[in-house]
């Protein structure tokens, strides 16, 4: 795992339950700001369930992906914590 994924992950971590940030703010809260595209690499390929992946969207307010059951299990889960779409 690379310096920049395990940052990622540590952002995405510290996401609270009903919260959600978007891949480009936690690319400068990583420290690479221009690497938001990256980060939903990332996201694409975590499987570990203490990464939150699920609340991280893309800048114009849209799901993105989600590797664990789509888009829809994706805003059931955001909607369950609380997050309004």
């Amino acid at each position: 795992m690379t310096e920049f994924t395990t940052k990622v992950k540590d952002v995405v971590r510290k996401i609270p339950k009903g919260k959600v940030m978007t891949y480009s703010e936690v690319a400068v809260a990583a420290g690479r700001p221009k690497a938001a595209r990256a980060v939903a690499n990332i996201m694409a390929k975590n499987f570990d369930p203490d990464v939150p992946c699920h609340r991280v969207i893309r800048t114009d307010g849209s799901m993105g992906g989600y590797n664990r059951g789509g888009v829809e299990v994706k805003k059931q889960i955001l909607k369950k914590e609380g997050v309004v779409l």
